[in-house]
């Protein structure tokens, strides 16, 4: 009995002791819709998130994956939110900006030419898949 008490003290020692290092968050934002509001809304998001774990001495991993008609907040010189995205990526490195292939490949085919993007966005090969990809990496999932 005492040599389970024990062996509790120290683990709860041991996870105090982890606690004060900080904890590391990792939290995936989805947009899917061409609506500036939203757009907004989750820019807030990830800045009101950054900031409290920031305050609070923990670490957070926020990536934001656009896709369907969302990734018009990726679309250079169509995006309404691209000026806080580049401010955003300049004061952190640990916020991404991730832009669906598919939804892509299917405007650029629509335009008739490549689509452009802006510098931030990195195409990975489909915002759905990408969003479970994080997912099942402990990421906690947000849709404003």
């Amino acid at each position: 009995m005492i040599k389970s008490i024990a062996t509790a003290a120290i683990l709860a020692a041991m996870t105090l002791g982890a606690h004060a290092e900080g904890l590391k968050h990792k939290i995936a934002f989805h947009v899917n819709q061409n609506d500036p509001q939203v757009m907004n809304m989750t820019l807030n998001n990830v800045a009101n998130a950054k900031a409290y774990y920031d305050s609070v001495g923990d670490d957070v991993i926020i990536e934001v994956v656009a896709y369907g008609p969302g990734l018009n907040m990726y679309v250079a010189d169509k995006s309404p939110v691209a000026d806080r995205i580049a401010t955003m990526s300049l004061e952190s490195d640990t916020i991404s900006f991730s832009a669906c292939g598919n939804t892509h490949a299917a405007m650029s085919k629509k335009a008739g030419s490549d689509v452009a993007l802006i510098s931030e966005a990195h195409l990975v090969p489909s915002g759905v898949v990408r969003l479970v990809e994080l997912q099942e990496d402990d990421y906690s999932y947000i849709r404003p």
